[in-house]
């Protein structure tokens, strides 16, 4: 990656999309339990959260934001100075299996020319394999303006 860069304050535009896909697996759960400290039965106990609303495990609500967050690290790579702002709010359970997909749309810029840099201002939405809509957000970025 040291060779590659995201795209400068300067090369978005309004409107611009980017995004990705992952699918969930049981390692994103385990990780998730262990790197949140959250073993909460509801993500690591089949039988316990078979018998819930949810009807199964589902993924911590953190690691759903933390995953759909990724493309705007990948977007802005090498460019970004500080994600300054992330706000989610999840819509259904991810469950193990599920494949997500994560579609960002630059709504604002902002320049901050004592800083040489921008911000980028984003309204992210996340999608199941079957088109549902399982998280929304909206996240701001200062980005450099120039490589």
């Amino acid at each position: 990656m040291s060779g590659i860069r995201g795209k400068t304050y300067e090369e978005v535009s309004i409107g611009d999309t980017f995004g990705s896909a992952v699918t969930i697996t049981e390692t994103h759960l385990v990780v998730a339990a262990g790197l949140f400290g959250d073993f909460n039965p509801l993500h690591v106990d089949e039988s316990y959260a078979s018998r819930t609303r949810f009807g199964g495990r589902i993924l911590h609500g953190a690691c759903t934001s933390a995953l759909m967050s990724s493309p705007i690290g990948m977007y802005f790579h090498a460019t970004a100075i500080a994600y300054l702002e992330h706000n989610c709010r999840f819509l259904l359970p991810v469950r193990p299996g599920d494949t997500l997909t994560s579609t960002w749309k630059i709504t604002d810029k902002i320049p901050k020319p004592r800083l040489e840099a921008g911000i980028t201002v984003l309204s992210g939405e996340c999608r199941n394999q079957h088109g549902d809509l399982v998280a929304q957000a909206d996240g701001k970025v200062l980005v450099s303006r120039t490589r």
